[in-house]
């Protein structure tokens, strides 16, 4: 029952998200764009694996970001400068995601040419 409970909890958070947040809309697209272009990218089934979890990273680092705004914007409309830098680390945290999301597709590219 907690299993079920918590699935159902899991969607309707996801659905929240993707109703409230362009950002997440947005990956989401991408997610439905990466899972095609992983079979065409990836030379192994490995490697489609990697290139679709790493979007799957990016939607579920978006979503703790989304919460952390949330939640943050919830405490005080006011500004709040220690709130801006938690914000900013939010945002740092997609940042790297995205670095991460570069490196594995343009080396799964790059692999894909046989130049790697």
């Amino acid at each position: 029952m907690r299993l079920w409970r918590a699935t159902i909890n899991s969607w309707n958070g996801l659905i929240f998200a993707i109703r409230s947040e362009h950002a997440i809309r947005e990956e989401l697209f991408a997610l439905l764009l990466a899972l095609p272009l992983a079979w065409l990218v990836g030379a192994t089934t490995v490697r489609r694996i990697e290139l679709v979890a790493v979007v799957l990273l990016l939607l579920a680092v978006e979503l703790l970001n989304t919460a952390i705004e949330k939640l943050a914007d919830r405490l005080t409309t006011d500004h709040d400068p220690q709130i801006g830098h938690i914000k900013d680390m939010g945002s740092a945290a997609v940042g790297v995601v995205l670095l991460i999301i570069g490196l594995t597709w343009g080396s799964a590219i790059v692999e894909r040419m046989g130049l790697l």
